[in-house]
């Protein structure tokens, strides 16, 4: 009995490889999908972070005092001064051409209040569609005004020495001291949340176009050759040859391209497979129970592409969950893409341990129990019509 359980197990998972390689869709989101996209992914943000963010200055002082300021300002790595203009709806016409994300305004009283020691203005308006050129004009005008705010009160001093002048213009003194992300780049920020969510729609979509194609041909999405075998070892045929070519792609995901690109990697290498097991296991449970919903095989498509970006979103990469209304992280907690970023992002960037994410790993332990009950009834169901309708053709 051993021996024909066995058997029909390896005949299951001979077909499914058979299959996956002999249909081209499957090749594509399956093996060339996982290998490409999050190389081309992490190239696209491999500058990590943005420099030289055009600026247009509009100068009604024209006096020394603004040309020091604008100067500085040009100065700095993260912004360059790409022209002035003469008035402040001519800058705005620039920025609408997307030619520039921010305008430094300089009123006429500029100089005039400097000399007379009362508070000048600088008008700093930034394009606030796009967050990190924003970060950079903003921040980056606020540096040179301290910086000059300094030079101007150890002016006024006079006759000091300079340690005194150094308390005077900052009697607190501020470190900035990255933890982690060291870099401060948006590819070490975003790119191991992506990673994640590859592995879980990409094999939702290898299991969606089976059971939509089975769908289509046969009226179930079981194949017709499955028939005379068990549930179970339907299921257990079909995970081992999922599981083989998902454990290489997410070694490939997990640790060569955050090696390839040089991003930040802490993971501790038996809590990583510990946790891609679980992970790997989460995924293979769900995208099963997802196949009876597929009912042609563009059909996973639209909901991969629909489930993306907000999956993206309730995983805590982009807004953080404590911000979010109840209803959002209720919808998350139903995919193991949620639990599975969360913890891996907590592993590679913090070196976090099995310990510290542990009620993730207890979440996508329930997720795997859960959705491998539904999966087996919901295969039943079908092994139930397969069987029907053999005795109705018979």
């Amino acid at each position: 009995m051993a021996l024909k359980y066995i058997r029909n197990i390896t005949s299951v998972w001979w077909q499914e490889m058979r299959l996956i390689f002999r249909d081209e869709g499957l090749i594509l989101f399956l093996l060339i999908l996982p290998l490409v996209y999050p190389a081309l992914y992490s190239w696209i943000y491999d500058n990590e972070v943005v420099r030289e963010v055009p600026v247009v200055v509009v100068d009604n002082s024209k006096s020394s005092a603004s040309r020091e300021f604008t100067r500085m300002y040009d100065a700095s790595p993260n912004t360059k001064v790409l022209c002035y203009a003469n008035s402040i709806d001519e800058a705005k016409d620039i920025i609408g051409r997307q030619e520039a994300y921010g305008i430094l305004y300089f009123p006429e009283d500029y100089s005039l209040k400097i000399n007379r020691m009362e508070q000048a203005t600088v008008g700093v308006y930034c394009d606030m569609s796009m967050m990190l050129v924003y970060k950079n004009v903003f921040q980056t005008a606020t540096a040179v005004s301290s910086e000059i705010g300094a030079q101007i009160q150890t002016k006024l001093l006079q006759n000091t020495t300079t340690r005194q002048d150094e308390v005077a213009t900052q009697p607190i003194i501020t470190e900035e001291v990255p933890i982690f992300n060291t870099t401060g780049g948006y590819g070490n920020f975003i790119l191991p949340g992506v990673l994640i969510l590859i592995l879980q729609q990409t094999m939702l979509l290898a299991f969606g176009m089976i059971a939509g194609t089975n769908r289509e041909r046969y009226g179930h999405f079981i194949h017709p050759k499955y028939g005379s075998y068990g549930v179970l070892r339907i299921m257990f045929g079909r995970c081992t040859a999922y599981a083989m070519l998902y454990a290489v792609m997410a070694a490939y995901v997990m640790l060569v391209i955050p090696k390839m690109f040089g991003f930040v990697s802490l993971v501790h290498g038996w809590d990583l497979f510990i946790f891609t097991a679980i992970y790997l296991a989460a995924l293979l449970t769900f995208s099963m129970a997802s196949m009876s919903i597929m009912k042609h095989r563009e059909d996973v498509l639209m909901i991969v592409v629909f489930t993306s970006p907000m999956l993206l979103f309730v995983s805590g990469m982009s807004w953080p969950t404590s911000s979010m209304p109840v209803v959002w992280e209720v919808l998350g907690s139903f995919f193991p893409s949620t639990f599975g970023i969360r913890g891996f992002v907590a592993m590679n960037t913090t070196g976090a341990r099995l310990t510290d994410i542990a009620p993730n790993l207890i979440a996508l332990s329930i997720q795997t129990v859960v959705y491998l009950i539904i999966s087996i009834e919901l295969h039943t169901r079908d092994k139930k019509r397969i069987e029907a309708k053999a005795v109705q053709n018979a």
